[in-house]
C-alpha cells in the first residue's frame, strides 16, 4: 500500500493506493489561502500541516486494515510558495504563494542579468518563484530575512513534520529559480544573484529517491509499519506527469486545478526563457519537459461560483451545459492573478466584453470556460513554437471532473483529451507512484 499527498492550493488531496496501483480510498480537505494586499497571497504552514494530519487521522479511522500495510508515503505540492523558518524549525511568517505578485520589482532586476543564467534555471525570472520572493523579503522585512534558518517548499515542510528532514526534489527546486537544471544541482550564480546561502536551502534528491522515514509516533498514531518511507516526491507539475504516465519525448498533458498547465515531456534540458517556457527537471533521472504555465485554472469559474451567490460550481456547469448553443457570444479574460506565459504580467485582469440585456448567467459561465481554454492554447502555442502539435494529451487536475469543460477544451485547442480513473487527484496519485518506486526500484515503465 502507498499513500499519495498533494497539498494543493485550495485543498490537500490524498489517495491511498495498493500494489496494483488502484485507488482503494481518496479523501480531500479545503485550504483558505489569503490576498491581505493587492497582489499578495499568502497560507499559514501550519494549517497545511493541520490539514494533512487531520485527513491521515481520518484514513486510519476509515480504513486500519488498509493502513497497516502501507510501506511509503509519497508528497507532492503547489510549487514556487515560500516557507520561511526559524532556528527552531518554526514558520516565520505566512508562506507567500505561487500565485504571489509582490516581488515584480526582485524579479525584473533579476532578468537584467542575462539569457545565460536564465537558460541555466530554466525560465525567465517571475514574480512567483521563491528566489525573488526572498530577495523581496531582505529588502522588506529584514526582520525575518535575518531570522531565517531554511527555506522549503510546501510538500517539504510537510515532510519535516512527517520526518524531521530538510530534503527537497529536483522538480520542486526546479520552481524556485534557484536551480542549475541541466546540473540537477543549486546554481551558485542564481543563489548569489538573490543574496541567499546554500545552508539555508534542503538536501536535493531526485523524486523517486526514499528521502526520509515517517517519525515513530506519527506511525502509532495512524496504525502503519515503524518503517515507512517518505518518498522525495515531486512538484505537483511533475507529479501529475509521473500520475498520467507522461514520461518520454512528446507525452504531453493539461493540468487544470487553482492554476493550470500545459506540459510536454523531453528526454532533453531544452530552455527558451524569451517566450517564457518552462524548462524543468522531471521526476525520473535523465528527464525534463517544457511547460507553459498559467497562473489562472479553475479558480476564475470558482470566483465566479461566489460572485453568483447562489450556486455552486457543479450547477454553474450542468447550466453552460443544458444552455449551449455553439461557441459564446462573449469574450473573458480570466486572468485573477495576473498571468504568467505568455505574457509575464501580474497586473493582468478579468475583462469580460459583449454582455448585453439577454445575457444569462450559463451565457457567463460558458464565457469563463473559454477564456480560460483561450489561455491554454495561447500557452500550447507558444510551447510548440512551429512544431507538430501533438495529437492527444492527458487531462488531469480537479477540472478533469467536468466532461463538458474538457471537450471545449480539446475543441479549442484541436488536440484530443484523454481522462482516467484518477485525473482528478493527478498529484497525489503521482506522489503514490512515486513512494512505490522509492521502495521498490523497479523501472518506471513497469509503474
Amino acid at each position: 500500500m502507498y499513500i499519495g499527498i498533494d497539498v494543493g492550493t485550495s485543498a490537500v488531496k490524498f489517495v491511498l493506493v495498493d500494489a496494483g496501483q488502484d485507488v482503494l480510498a481518496s479523501l480531500e480537505l479545503p485550504l483558505h489561502p489569503v490576498q491581505p494586499r493587492p497582489l499578495w497571497s499568502e497560507d499559514d504552514p501550519e494549517k497545511w500541516w493541520l490539514s494533512v494530519a487531520s485527513g491521515l487521522d481520518e484514513l486510519a479511522r476509515r480504513h486500519p486494515r488498509f493502513m497497516s500495510g502501507v510501506q511509503g508515503i509519497g508528497l507532492s505540492g503547489q510549487m514556487h510558495s515560500a516557507v520561511f523558518l526559524d532556528e527552531a524549525d518554526e514558520p516565520i511568517r505566512p508562506a507567500i504563494l505561487w500565485n504571489d505578485g509582490r516581488s515584480t520589482r526582485e524579479a525584473s532586476e533579476l532578468a537584467q542579468l542575462g539569457l545565460a543564467l536564465q537558460r541555466e534555471t530554466g525560465v525567465l525570472p517571475m514574480p512567483g518563484f521563491t528566489g525573488p520572493k526572498y530577495l523581496w523579503l531582505r529588502r522588506n522585512e529584514p526582520e525575518a530575512a535575518r531570522r531565517t534558518r531554511a527555506l522549503l517548499l510546501a510538500k517539504d515542510f510537510i515532510r519535516l513534520k512527517l520526518s524531521g528532514e530538510k530534503v527537497t526534489d529536483v522538480t520542486d527546486a526546479a520552481g524556485t529559480w534557484l536551480l542549475d537544471q541541466e546540473q540537477r544541482q543549486w546554481s551558485d550564480r542564481a543563489l548569489a544573484a538573490c543574496g541567499i546561502d546554500r545552508s539555508l536551502l534542503p538536501r536535493l534528491m531526485e523524486s523517486r529517491d526514499a528521502g526520509a522515514t515517517l517519525k515513530q509516533d506519527l506511525a502509532r498514531r495512524w496504525g502503519v509499519p515503524s518503517n515507512v518511507v517518505v518518498a522525495a516526491g515531486a512538484g505537483d507539475v511533475a507529479a501529475g506527469g509521473i500520475g498520467a504516465g507522461t514520461v518520454n519525448p512528446g507525452d504531453g498533458f493539461v493540468s487544470l486545478g487553482t492554476s493550470a498547465q500545459v506540459f510536454l515531456a523531453d528526454t532533453k534540458h531544452r530552455p527558451d526563457p524569451a517566450r517564457l517556457v518552462h524548462a524543468f527537471c522531471h521526476a525520473l533521472p535523465d528527464r525534463w519537459y517544457r511547460m507553459a504555465a498559467l497562473l489562472n485554472g479553475a479558480s476564475p469559474l470558482a470566483a465566479f461560483a461566489r460572485w453568483s451567490g447562489d450556486a455552486d460550481i457543479a450547477t454553474l456547469l450542468e447550466e453552460a451545459e443544458a444552455c449551449f448553443k455553439g461557441p459564446s457570444h462573449l469574450l473573458a479574460t480570466p486572468y485573477l492573478y495576473g498571468e504568467r506565459t505568455p505574457h509575464n504580467n501580474p497586473l493582468a485582469r478579468v475583462a469580460l466584453v459583449g454582455m448585453t440585456s439577454s445575457t444569462t448567467r450559463a451565457d457567463l459561465v460558458q464565457a469563463v470556460l473559454e477564456g480560460v481554454a483561450f489561455s491554454l492554447c495561447d500557452g500550447l502555442d507558444v510551447l510548440i513554437a512551429g512544431a507538430a502539435q501533438p495529437e492527444a494529451m492527458a487531462l488531469i487536475g480537479g477540472g478533469a471532473k467536468s466532461a463538458f469543460w474538457a471537450k471545449l477544451i480539446a475543441s479549442i485547442l484541436d488536440v484530443s483529451l484523454v481522462r482516467y480513473d484518477a485525473s482528478d487527484r493527478g498529484p497525489a496519485y503521482g506522489a503514490a507512484r512515486l513512494a512505490r518506486l522509492a521502495i521498490t526500484g523497479e523501472e518506471a515503465e513497469a509503474v
